[in-house]
Parts: structure tokens; sequence; C-alpha cells
């Protein structure tokens, strides 16, 4: 028998109930890991917890304070945390909505610093912080002002991460297109068109899916030679859209 990765590693997934963060903790579970889930629907948080024979936590992570409390409370020690988030802001210059700005900096730039002053001393020498990010924001195009920058800031901020939490590992996992509940949400009706073009025009043939971005995840747990990676995955997405 295969022995599994994850034996009796602890992992933490803050955005867990459905999507990336599902998907991953059922991996990290078939991989031998106990996982403890978090976000803010309750409901939807027990039900992925009862699937998944997980431990959960509802709040909202971006209510630093509540994150704080949650760090406190966890049992010591973890091995990994995997923090997804909320999809980026798109808006033009002239009629950009700053408040939507502040949250998708406080997801995306603020959340990270604080789960990596938190997590830091939590986590075992060796275990690993992963964030997500995303690939779209590298282009130039009116509306892509906010996400652009928070595009280029991640990396940068992944790299000091790494070296100021050291031995803890930490990576970034920039995703293309991911067809999760989320980008169905941002797509609506326009879904299904979304998908049949990518089918026709990834180099991969189809399109990147929650599984696809969590044995990415389970991979950068397991390899503890990386750290202070950005590691793309989008089928090729950058190749064929620029």
């Amino acid at each position: 028998m295969t022995d599994k990765t994850l034996d009796g590693q602890t992992v933490v997934v803050i955005g867990g109930s459905l999507g990336i963060g599902f998907e991953t903790a059922r991996l990290a579970r078939a991989e031998g890991a106990s996982a403890i889930i978090t976000a803010r629907s309750l409901e939807r948080l027990q039900q992925a917890g009862k699937e998944l024979g997980a431990d959960v936590a509802a709040f909202d992570a971006t209510d630093f304070d509540q994150l704080e409390t949650f760090f406190g409370d966890l049992p010591t020690p973890i091995d990994h945390v995997l923090v997804t988030g909320p999809g980026p802001y798109y808006g033009l210059l002239a009629d950009m909505d700053f408040d939507e700005v502040r949250r998708d900096l406080e997801a995306h730039l603020l959340l990270p610093m604080h789960v990596a002053r938190l997590a830091a001393t939590r986590v075992r020498p060796g275990g690993s912080l992963l964030f997500m990010g995303g690939t779209g924001g590298r282009r130039t195009a009116p509306g892509l002002a906010s996400i652009g920058s928070l595009t280029a800031a991640g990396p940068a901020l992944t790299r000091n991460l790494a070296v100021e939490v050291a031995p803890v590992r930490v990576n970034l996992i920039a995703a293309g297109f991911v067809d999760t509940p989320l980008s169905a949400t941002i797509l609506g009706d326009q879904l299904e068109a979304r998908r049949e073009q990518l089918r026709t025009t990834l180099p991969i043939r189809r399109v990147v899916g929650p599984v696809d971005i969590a044995n990415l995840a389970i991979h950068l747990m397991v390899n503890t030679a990386i750290t202070g990676a950005t590691i793309d995955i989008d089928g090729g997405q950058q190749l064929v859209e620029g």
C-alpha cells in the first residue's frame, strides 16, 4: 500500500466550503491529513465539514480580530494553511467603487500578511502557507488598475514572507480561469460560452477545474524544497489570450 503523503498532518483551509478550498481539503483528507475548514456561511460550512469529516469554524477571515481568535484557538502544531479568497474587482477608474477596492486590498494583500504573522509560530518547520492569486491582471486594459496592482504585488509579498517566516514555507498559486461556483456567479448566463471558448482555444483542450488547483496545492504542501514561489496554473490561457 502506498504511504499517504500527509499522514498525521493537519491542514487548515480558509475558505474551504466550496470550490478550490473544498477540493483541497478533500484531497488532503484522502492523503491522511486532518482538516479544519472555515467560511462565512455556517450552513454551507457545516455541510462541507460533514462531507469531508473536517472540523469547521464559521467567521469572516477579513475581520482580523476574528482571524486572530481563530488562530489562537487552534490546536498546535498545524502543518499547512491554504487561503482562498473572493474574486477580483474590475472597475473603470471613472466609476470605480473604492469600497470594493479596499475590500480587495484586505482580501488579497492584508489577509495574507495577517495569516503569515498569526500562523508562523503555529506551523511546524517545513510546513507551508499557500495563498491563491491569479494571472488575469497581468495584462493592461481599462478596468484592470486594481486587480493588476494586486496581481503584481502577490509574488513580491510571497517572496518576502518566505524569508521572514522561514523555516515555514510560503507559496502563491496563480490561477487563470477555474470552473468554480464563484466563476458561475461572476459570469452568469455567459458561463457556458466561456467554457466552450476555453475548450476550443486552450492548449490542454479542457477547462481547468478546482481539482487541478487542489492537486497543485497538495504538491506544494508535500514538496519541502519549494518556497517563495509563484506557480502559474491556467491550462495555457496566457499563451493564447496574451
